[in-house]
């Protein structure tokens, strides 16, 4: 289809575009007697955006993005969206986006405007360049709906805003395990066995701290040493009936299956055999917990929460793996306070149960394995993702690089050719 044509008959100008051919023969809309090269084009703009929107005139809102923002929440996010990220959301609008423009129009914000705040907003705070670009994500998005979506805007400003060069040191690096403090965590925490095998899986099979704490019993062949990854694990605001939920991965991706060697199958055994022996210290006393399918707050996602059976009544049971001794599910904070001691006792700062997937990462990629299989088995479409923000190189693996790349070009010509003298 052809771009807007403005031509000049006689004493005035006329505007003409090409429309959807009709039994194939090209077809027009055209309109003439303005007297100004400028009349034509903006009565030719207007006619062209009403046609290209299947005839209905656009009007410009007057609509301020602060409201617009809430209607986007409400309409879109809570709709199509997880709870974390709309929390994240909510954050990130509240505190960083309606504060700068939320005053404004939406038709007015320019991407002139946009880049402007995004320079400012990367120059007031100190955060790592991931936050920066959620950030961004949410303006982006935010204008491709008002845009492409709700019909609100012309055109979206957003397509060509991006984040400037971020210059500051990124504070937030993920920590790579040594094998010397894997041993004092293990040997620290030995009488602990719940965080301990919940840590070895992440250590053996890089799984996300919300999958590792997913996991049911049915979720791991021990006969064929595989565990399926089919969950993740989220916690709401507490109410009467808890507040963990057991949603779907992070990506579609996420859902896979990752093979086990022999320590943490043999790991998993024994804990798994002391889990049945405490089901029958504990009888009636220990808990457990069942499935229920709640409309969220906004009445249109389902979520599955994790639910404690009430006495005398019967449930179909969720085998959750990690759970305290008399059964009791606390989730991911299973790991507060062992953490806690590993920071301030154990001396290993800055580092967390996630940290254990970038090191698990990097430890078999250096060994040898091929960055789509370590792409695979952390649940990652593209490569990049792995690439950029799990792999890290160590001093070790850079000496093994140079050592090994000496032994396979060690050619006795060299050892002849360098024994320089005089």
């Amino acid at each position: 289809m052809a771009n807007l044509r403005i031509t000049k008959r006689g004493n005035v100008y006329q505007y003409q575009f090409e429309i959807a051919r009709v039994k194939g023969k090209r077809k027009y809309i055209n309109k003439s007697g303005f007297k100004s090269k400028n009349e034509a084009i903006e009565a030719g703009n207007i006619a062209y955006t009403e046609y290209f929107n299947a005839g209905k005139p656009f009007k410009e809102s007057k609509l301020s993005y602060s409201d617009y923002l809430d209607y986007w929440l409400n309409n879109y996010c809570k709709s199509n969206l997880k709870y974390n990220t709309i929390e994240a959301y909510k954050v990130i609008i509240e505190k960083y986006i309606k504060p700068k423009l939320g005053k404004y129009k939406i038709s007015s914000i320019t991407n002139v405007a946009l880049n402007n705040y995004i320079s400012k907003i990367v120059n007031e705070y100190d955060f790592s360049r991931e936050y920066f670009k959620n950030i961004l994500k949410v303006v982006k998005g935010s204008f491709r709906d008002a845009c492409n979506l709700y019909g609100i805007i012309k055109y979206n400003p957003a397509l060509t805003i991006r984040l400037p060069k971020i210059e500051k040191i990124d504070d937030n690096i993920k920590h790579l395990y040594t094998e010397e403090e894997i041993s004092i965590i293990l040997k620290r925490f030995r009488t602990n066995p719940t965080f301990i095998c919940a840590f070895l899986v992440s250590l053996f099979t890089g799984m996300r701290t919300g999958e590792v704490f997913a996991l049911t019993w049915e979720d791991i062949d021990l006969d064929n040493n595989i565990i399926y990854v089919n969950h993740n694990v989220y916690d709401k605001p507490k109410d009467k009936l808890g507040r963990w939920y057991l949603g779907t991965t992070k990506t579609t991706n996420g859902k896979r299956k990752i093979y086990i060697g022999n320590i943490l199958k043999e790991a998993l055994t024994n804990y798994k055999n002391m889990q049945d022996k405490l089901k029958k210290l504990y009888g009636k006393d220990y808990k457990y917990y069942h499935l229920e399918n709640v409309k969220n707050e906004y009445g249109k996602l389902v979520e599955t929460r994790i639910v404690l059976n009430k006495n005398g009544l019967k449930y179909q049971n969720i085998n959750l793996v990690f759970t305290q001794n008399n059964g009791n599910y606390v989730g991911t904070d299973l790991i507060r306070y062992p953490f806690r001691i590993i920071h301030t006792q154990l001396g290993i700062n800055k580092c967390r149960f996630y940290d254990l997937r970038g090191s698990y990462a990097t430890k078999i990629l250096n060994n040898g394995t091929e960055i789509r299989d370590v792409a695979d088995i952390l649940g990652h479409k593209k490569v990049e993702t792995t690439e950029n923000y799990y792999i890290r190189s160590t001093d070790n693996s850079k000496k093994n690089a140079v050592n090994l790349y000496d032994k396979n070009i060690n050619l006795e010509v060299i050892n002849e050719v360098i024994n320089f003298k005089l």
